[in-house]
């Protein structure tokens, strides 16, 4: 690349290329980006910038500014377009690929703790058709646009794996859907944008090679000591369902749904991926559907531990030409106690528990329970959770049955004697734990309106806010409470 302050190391289109060598048109085509006209810059991203290795000052500057609006005429990139295929609310889609994405190139980026450099992904989500667009036009909104590019970095600030958001740009390029939108892009970072869907397409081809010439560049790119191991894909497929389940029990004990869980939205290394339709649990409510095109309640909140485990079997079955299926099936059944352990020791870090026991289940399920009958706000009860030992009636007061809120206050406050640490301590390692802020989908609407009559402020509010949500942030106590009634009225779907 040339002629910009965007320092990628290398052209994805060549080494990705390399890796699959007389495969090579089978996993991707090379694309060209159609640019935005007047392109503006709705918010940077200056924390992933830093952490990039980038100058935040540089992002907001006229070439990156032309570079993220898909003009790349003053530079040497050739993007790409992956392929992959999926299973779309549990039914074979067939092919599909990043109909509205494309991969510009990688950055070599060193980790501040480790010093261990990792690749991450350089994509433009919006910037025009591919290949794998059928009828679409390749375009995001910048609704939809802010969504993702707000909630990436909400979930990031969660402590959740994810892809990340560089930068967002609106243009005066029109876009048709119900009424006409200005289109957006969305600079999208990730460690892979692989997916289960990426091995589904090769498997439902009876292409074989394609499918080992894909693991093998998963592997030696993120697992290159494992690249002359036997075991090495079996391993593979070991990681995805580890970290898979770490990912969901992340979901449920935070309190979000994805919306729309197809094979081709989940990463091969189990980080979030895809924001559309999602949504954070206002009240607590386990047959809460984000996703209004989910007429079933497939992904309903409560189902997301089940899909997922649903997902990895797909995965499993498009990978029987490489393990064995003994390997397959023992390597399935860790999901669900992986997934428990860590659910149920997020739930009891919640709950300011230092470790958890076999007696917490019932603690944690009478009080979902109750939140549930009640109507309870899942993040703002957690909160106020926090500072129980000196105030226990700002939580009790969240409770229409106060009285069964007391018989489970009761069995809470003599496992919390069980305890060494002071009230003090498990105060603050609370306030650490359940976050004052998380992107509800009123918050986002309210911003998406005022971007759309040109002012950006609450964008960049709610960006500083998420990526530090267990602060108090003065500045943005309006979104600390309980949603307004108007917050009902919103509907996502997979159009969204």
């Amino acid at each position: 690349m040339t002629d910009t302050n965007f320092p990628l190391v290398r052209d994805l289109k060549n080494t990705f290329l390399d890796a699959f060598s007389d495969q090579s048109d089978l996993h991707c085509s090379a694309v060209a980006p159609n640019p935005l006209s007047s392109p503006v810059l709705v918010s940077s991203n200056d924390q992933l910038a830093k952490e990039l290795g980038l100058k935040p000052e540089d992002i907001a500057g006229e070439t990156m500014l032309s570079l993220m609006a898909g003009d790349f005429s003053a530079t040497n990139l050739q993007p790409i377009a992956l392929v992959y295929s999926g299973h779309q609310f549990g039914v074979w889609a067939g092919q599909l690929g990043d109909g509205r994405a494309m991969t510009l190139g990688e950055l070599q980026v060193e980790d501040a703790l480790t010093g261990v450099s990792e690749l991450w992904d350089i994509q433009l989500k919006g910037a025009g058709t591919t290949p794998y667009s059928r009828f679409a036009d390749g375009r995001a909104v910048l609704r939809s646009s802010i969504r993702e590019y707000l909630c990436s970095e909400a979930m990031h600030g969660l402590g959740i794996a994810t892809t990340r958001a560089l930068c967002l740009i609106e243009s005066k390029t029109p876009v048709y859907r119900e009424e006409v939108e200005s289109a957006a892009t969305v600079c999208r970072v990730a460690r892979s944008h692989i997916r289960f869907g990426s091995f589904e397409h090769f498997h439902y081809r009876n292409q074989p090679e394609p499918i080992k010439a894909l693991a093998n560049y998963v592997i030696d790119r993120h697992f290159p000591s494992w690249s002359d191991d036997d075991g090495k894909y079996a391993k593979l497929f070991a990681h995805s369902v580890t970290e898979t389940a770490k990912m969901i029990a992340h979901w449920q004990a935070v309190g979000f749904s994805h919306g729309v869980m197809n094979t081709d939205n989940m990463s091969i290394l189990g980080d979030t991926i895809d924001y559309g339709p999602f949504g954070f649990l206002d009240a607590y409510n386990p047959d809460f559907i984000c996703n209004h095109s989910d007429a079933n309640g497939r992904y309903s909140f409560k189902n997301q531990p089940s899909v997922g485990l649903w997902n990895l079997n797909a995965l499993a079955t498009s990978l029987m030409t490489l393990i064995s299926s003994e390997t397959l099936v023992s390597i399935l059944k860790t999901y669900e106690p992986t997934f428990l352990t860590v659910y149920r020791g997020l739930m009891a870090t919640k709950l300011g528990l230092s470790h958890y026991n076999d007696t917490d289940e019932d603690l944690i399920n009478q009080l979902l329970e109750l939140m549930a009958a009640n109507n309870v706000d899942y993040t703002l009860f957690f909160r106020n959770l926090c500072h129980f030992s000196e105030n226990r009636t700002v939580a009790r007061d969240m409770f229409i049955d106060r009285q069964a809120f007391d018989f489970w206050a009761e069995k809470y406050g003599q496992r919390l004697g069980q305890q060494t640490v002071t009230d003090v301590q498990r105060r603050q390692q609370m306030l650490a734990t359940n976050p004052k802020y998380v992107l509800r989908n009123y918050m986002a609407q309210a911003v998406i309106e005022q971007a759309q009559q040109g002012n950006y402020s609450g964008v960049n509010l709610l960006l500083e806010v998420l990526q530090n949500p267990y602060d108090e942030h003065p500045r943005a106590q309006k979104y600390a409470g309980l949603p307004p009634d108007w917050a009902e009225t919103i509907s996502v779907s997979c159009s969204s």
